[in-house]
């Protein structure tokens, strides 16, 4: 099985934590869907005949995108690869796009879920972080996505923003969990340099919260959707049951998918690939990088993304694919951070528990191949 993820880098505003590749030339979106298009049919070999398993479009803000414009590189996609088994199409939207007329033909066109960027249900946060949405129509989305026939429904919510924990965290809790959305994806603020939010902390006008606040927000996070129901299947991600995010989760399990877009990226096991952040030399039709993943690389990403899991990293299945010495060092490396309870072992598997999550990219490092 494969997967597909679809680009699209356009935004109408840019986001104060935004450090993604994106633009606001959205007069040159129709000339990217056809670049595009011309891409799949370039690369319809990179899969080896691999079934795709799931869609995804994300950007950027793939909801500014008409039904035909994703109609057309379904279509496609189905004329060069074997799609009869998709289980799930996704699409990253925006609130303020999702009118009744746009919702329905979603859905007559194949988009069976929908990831909602959302942040937050206060609008003072909304204004600081720069969407153009109000908590109301975050509220109204939502409710008539799920009105019109959607019954796999994802939200984004940001925690770790200056001035806007406590009560008003917990309220976009208490909103989310009161909407009945069958997924959440909750990510810690991090401040990057060329955003609009590093300009303000270069400044002295913003200032990142204490390690101390971010954890306590994420606990009250994991408390209050595990007390809910959703499983807290990845670091930053909850689901109901049966309700993972399966494209996604592609990522966190070594399946192979195909980017198609500027800045997209692309995995076939051996290798990863990336197209041009850049939509100008997108569209001159740049061949994408490549890196050949060497043995350790290999090995670090499987750590990676296995300990970002619930599930952990299962170390028969590495020692099958790798032999026992790199396990038994692994697990000699580990030792302290079993003793402290950083990680945990059963049966085989090694996982990182969830009152640590916050920390896991200092508990994989240490792992890594020298």
């Amino acid at each position: 099985m494969a997967g597909i993820y679809y680009h699209i880098p356009f935004c109408k505003r840019i986001c104060s934590y935004c450090d993604f590749y994106r633009t606001a030339q959205i007069d040159r979106l129709p000339r990217i869907i056809e670049a595009m298009c011309k891409e799949l049919h370039r690369r319809s070999a990179y899969l080896g005949g691999e079934p795709i398993h799931t869609r995804y479009f994300g950007g950027g803000t793939p909801s500014l995108c008409t039904p035909q414009q994703i109609k057309q590189l379904i279509d496609v996609s189905a004329q060069l690869f074997d799609c009869s088994q998709v289980v799930e199409t996704t699409l990253e939207a925006n609130p303020d796009d999702l009118h009744e007329d746009y919702l329905e033909a979603l859905l007559s066109i194949g988009i069976d879920r929908l990831s909602i960027g959302i942040q937050s249900f206060d609008d003072g946060c909304l204004k600081l972080m720069n969407r153009r949405h109000t908590a109301l129509q975050a509220e109204q989305a939502i409710r008539r996505a799920q009105q019109v026939g959607f019954k796999n429904l994802t939200i984004d919510l940001i925690f770790g923003v200056p001035g806007f924990g406590g009560e008003s965290f917990e309220r976009s809790i208490d909103k989310a969990l009161a909407l009945g959305v069958q997924h959440i994806s909750a990510y810690l603020l991090t401040i990057e340099p060329r955003t609009r939010f590093g300009v303000m902390a270069a400044r002295g006008e913003l200032t990142e919260c204490d390690e101390a606040t971010c954890e306590a927000e994420y606990m009250l996070l994991h408390e209050r959707l595990t007390a809910a129901g959703y499983e807290h299947y990845e670091i930053s991600n909850y689901a109901l049951p049966g309700y993972r995010a399966r494209h996604n989760s592609s990522y966190w399990d070594s399946t192979p998918y195909l980017g198609i877009g500027p800045a997209a990226h692309s995995f076939d096991g051996v290798s990863r690939q990336w197209n041009a952040s850049s939509v100008d030399r997108y569209l001159e039709g740049q061949v994408p990088e490549r890196e050949e993943l060497t043995r350790e690389n290999q090995i670090d990403e499987l750590l990676m993304t296995r300990l970002r899991t619930a599930e952990g990293l299962d170390l028969r299945a590495m020692q099958e694919r790798f032999g026992p010495q790199l396990c038994e060092r692994i697990l000699r490396e580990a030792r302290p951070l079993l003793e402290q309870g950083r990680l945990q072992l059963h049966e085989g598997r090694l996982w990182i528990p969830a009152r640590e999550f916050l920390r896991s990219d200092a508990i994989i490092f240490s792992l890594f191949e020298e």
